[in-house]
């Protein structure tokens, strides 16, 4: 299964080294368990988006250790790609990247053909790869238009999918500068926040500013962060689970949830899932 990292400050631009390199549940440690590709993602000082990804796994990745390290943005997101549907290229690694946002996928969906319908030659133009993960970006992404509202577009897009196609996991992290959303539907699959509130960055985490490379501990300057993840990242105890079916809506340093979701109309289980998928998604294949 893959795993899922996305993480604002709300606007001081800092490196995400510590959760994705050094952390006790880092990133490219987890990667030796999700091998078929690996990516970040970022907003320039322009707050143009910005990524780079690899077919091959993040602890192999020289570039995806060196871009941890020396990146800053005030919003990062990443991934670490167990296939299920589309072969191991740099076309189906994560995060895309369609109207000036950023997206990661973590689950499986069924009925492409279905969600292909609803779409536009225009809106599928952006498409790159064949995974299920960015044909659910695009729908996304047509919704937000249709709405002009990004919260608005995730939710109508959702709960379209959620009435009409087959879903066993829908995890995903939507990004803008400053902003990110945060989806757990159903309960499938875990994902994980860690609030400014509940922890940030402080005590024995290292983060390293633009102006400087201070390190972050009780004694210094502290710089508030959400980190999301698919799973905690190290031994914090506020992490906080995410809900099945919590939509956590992130602006800046302020968030709320929202859970405009029903259960899944046609919603897969373990026993439905053959082949690639079913070894992949099951959870003794990739431990949560």
């Amino acid at each position: 299964m893959c795993r899922l990292f996305g993480m604002t400050t709300g606007g001081p631009r800092v490196q995400a080294s510590f959760w994705l390199l050094d952390s006790l549940t880092n990133f490219s440690g987890l990667s030796r368990e999700q091998p078929d590709g690996c990516g970040l993602g970022w907003f320039s000082m322009g707050d143009e988006p910005v990524r780079d990804r690899a077919p091959i796994a993040a602890f192999q990745n020289d570039d995806f250790a060196h871009e941890a390290r020396q990146i800053i943005s005030h919003t990062f997101l990443s991934h670490i790609r167990y296939a299920t549907t589309g072969v191991i290229d740099v076309h189906n690694c994560h995060p895309f990247d369609i109207s000036d946002r950023l997206f990661a996928h973590n689950g499986l969906v069924q009925g492409l053909e279905v969600i292909d319908s609803w779409l536009t030659d225009v809106d599928r133009a952006p498409i790159e790869g064949k995974t299920d993960s960015e044909l659910v970006f695009a729908f996304i992404t047509a919704e937000i238009k249709r709405f002009g509202d990004t919260t608005r577009g995730l939710v109508s897009a959702v709960q379209r999918m959620g009435a009409e196609i087959p879903i066993f996991s829908l995890n995903l992290l939507l990004a803008e500068p400053r902003r990110l959303w945060a989806l757990r539907y159903p309960d499938t699959r875990e994902l994980w926040v860690l609030t400014p509130a509940g922890g940030g960055f402080g005590q024995h985490r290292r983060l390293d500013s633009e102006s400087a490379h201070l390190q972050i501990d009780t004694m210094s300057k502290r710089i508030p962060a959400h980190v999301v993840s698919s799973q905690p990242l190290d031994d914090d105890p506020d992490w906080r689970l995410l809900a099945p079916g919590e939509l956590l809506v992130i602006d800046g340093l302020d968030a709320h949830s929202l859970f405009p979701f029903d259960e899944p109309a046609h919603r897969l289980r373990y026993e439905d899932l053959v082949g690639t998928a079913a070894l992949a998604m099951h959870p003794v294949s990739s431990p949560s």
